[in-house]
């Protein structure tokens, strides 16, 4: 443990901070707990890289945590080799506040450590990045990005040679070598300009942008059926002040989509996000300016995409014409449904199709696949895992993967890149919806017609959040006593088997007989019910919270109901 008042007084007085940071440190002088919260320890770096607001501190983001992060990780990719550092890196960066100044500093940072770096001219969709990892044959990534956080927030995310996310055992190598650097005098940094000049440094452009997006066109399936009701088909987009608002009505436009509406307000870029409590397609009270838009225009099609353009949440008519939410998981389930149909139709279906899901993510999901003969694999949270999964499965000839989402509304298609990517989605989703309109539905008429079809399938999310010095101590706490007490029953119905996916272990309930699981080595339990329901409990990676995922399955659409209800309220009760 850091003693946090020396470390306080160590940046106070470092000669490498400017004079308007000092002010900022000087004035919680007299604030032990806030002083205690920027320097008990450094932000830990994780396979997500890091995430915190952006404060003076140790243990938040700010210039120096960037050039001490750039730093461990330059020596692992130096650590490679001189092919590994000619190859390079790839940085992007979104909207937020001191996203560009934290990307340059990363590139003077790789720059000065002898790595080549090709850099976004301006912000870029996160998807973009991971497809110039791989188009370009760099050997890593970093995106700035705090994906859908607050805008106090900023984050640092690191990628590898594949295009994907760091998997842990680097993102281990790169923790171990921070605790070697010191952060004001143990980083090696070369004025950005300079290092352009010697060649250092590339910018990336509308060239990039090109390439991307004729792989993004490459990934329509019918033209045809969006011709056919282009006419009077209307489509309301908010990149909710960020990195989609340039290439998904590009995308949307080349698909043939003649009526798009663009919220106005809201294609303003601006960190601040001032039209909105929450960047984030997940909270539908977000939507306010589009639904307002799409009533005003007579659209029934309503999209979203975060802020760096990775997550995609849409909004759709309902039969008393008021917009619901489509879920994460019910968005994947139209979406694949969808696709492999349309692909199957147009002969583009591979014999050894593979869906990819999380253990999170709806187990209608798997009953829409293999009604299309496609198989269907969970995968650990984090397209890392899928990536790697799909790295597996087609180097080894056991199957081509065509199409991988999570419940958090994030989807991953084509090969080209191997992250979450809202460009695609989104062209894809519209394509969707039209050719839905012209069989005379809506995409509400879908989801209940695809109900009626696969079950009455219900999930629900619930964040425990555990905020504070104290909140980490708490949810270890918790998993820990739901280890130690495993519970017999939930909400009165009994538990058939429970998984620990950090040894890998399944229980049954019944015999007692323990087995191996097919996935092992992350913090999650899993709990098996009677009824046919399952309960997930895991901390989250990024923030402060611990998540309970019920997943469960009704006769009808009230027993779904009453089940969610149910099962919500043992959820809630974890937290007292």
């Amino acid at each position: 443990m850091i003693d946090y008042k020396a470390e306080y007084q160590k940046w106070l007085h470092s000669d490498a901070i400017t004079e308007d940071e000092r002010a900022e440190l000087l004035s919680i002088a007299g604030d032990d707990k806030e002083i205690e919260s920027r320097f008990y320890g450094p932000l830990e770096f994780g396979t997500a890289g890091l995430r915190g607001t952006m404060k003076m501190g140790l243990h938040q983001m700010n210039i120096y945590v960037i050039r001490w992060a750039t730093q461990g990780f330059a020596n692992v990719i130096c650590a490679e080799g001189p092919a590994a550092m000619d190859k390079g890196v790839a940085i992007c960066m979104d909207c937020r506040h001191h996203s560009m100044e934290f990307a340059r500093a990363a590139a003077e940072v790789c720059a000065a450590n002898g790595i080549h770096v090709r850099i976004f001219e301006s912000l870029r969709p996160t998807p973009e990045l991971s497809f110039a990892v791989r188009h370009y044959g760099c050997q890593a990534g970093i995106n700035i990005t705090a994906s859908h956080n607050p805008k106090e927030y900023n984050g640092y995310k690191v990628y590898w040679s594949d295009g994907a996310q760091l998997p842990p055992h680097h993102a281990d190598a790169i923790a171990k070598e921070l605790e070697k650097i010191d952060i004001f005098t143990g980083v090696k940094a070369m004025p950005f300009d300079e290092a352009k000049a010697a060649g250092r440094i590339e910018l990336m452009g509308e060239e990039t942008d090109n390439a991307f997006m004729e792989n993004v066109m490459a990934m329509v399936n019918d033209r045809a059926c969006v011709a056919k009701v282009a006419d009077d088909f209307h489509v309301v987009y908010t990149p909710f002040h960020g990195c989609g608002w340039k290439l998904v009505p590009q995308a949307l436009r080349d698909l043939g989509v003649k009526h798009l509406h663009c919220v106005p307000e809201q294609m303003v870029l601006d960190g601040s996000f001032p039209t909105v409590e929450s960047p984030n397609p997940e909270n539908p009270e977000g939507f306010y300016l589009a639904i307002a838009l799409a009533d005003q225009v007579g659209a029934n099609f309503i999209i979203g995409t975060d802020p760096d353009s990775d997550r995609v949440g849409i909004l759709v008519r309902g039969t008393d014409g008021r917009f619901i939410p489509v879920s994460g998981n019910q968005t994947g389930v139209l979406l694949a449904d969808y696709l492999l149909g349309a692909m199957a139709r147009n002969g583009r279906l591979p014999k050894n199709a593979v869906l990819l899901k999380t253990i999170v993510t709806t187990e209608m999901a798997r009953r829409v696949a293999e009604s299309h003969g496609v198989t269907c694999y969970d995968t650990f949270t984090g397209f890392k895992f899928m990536a790697e999964k799909k790295q597996q499965l087609e180097s080894q000839g056991l199957g081509k993967v065509v199409f991988s989402y999570e419940e958090s509304y994030g989807y991953m298609l084509g090969d080209y890149v191997r992250d979450k990517d809202a460009v695609t989605a989104s062209l894809l989703l519209t394509e969707m919806a039209a050719w839905y309109q012209s069989r005379g539905m809506t995409l509400f008429d879908a989801l209940q017609a695809l109900y009626e079809k696969y079950g009455y399938y219900g999930e629900k999310t619930h964040n425990l959040v555990m905020p504070g010095l104290d909140g980490l101590e708490k949810m270890a706490a918790l998993m820990q006593s739901l280890r130690d007490v495993p519970p017999a029953g939930i909400a009165g119905v009994a538990v058939t088997a429970r998984t620990d996916y950090k040894d890998g272990t399944v229980t049954d309930c019944a015999s007692g007989k323990v087995t191996a699981s097919e996935l092992k080595g992350s913090n999650v339990l899993r709990y098996a019910l009677a009824d046919g329901t399952v309960i997930l409990v895991r901390p989250s990676g990024t923030e402060p919270k611990i998540k309970v995922y019920i997943l469960t399955l009704g006769s009808d659409p009230k027993q779904r109901d009453e089940n969610i209800a149910k099962y919500s309220q043992w959820a809630l009760s974890l937290q007292k």
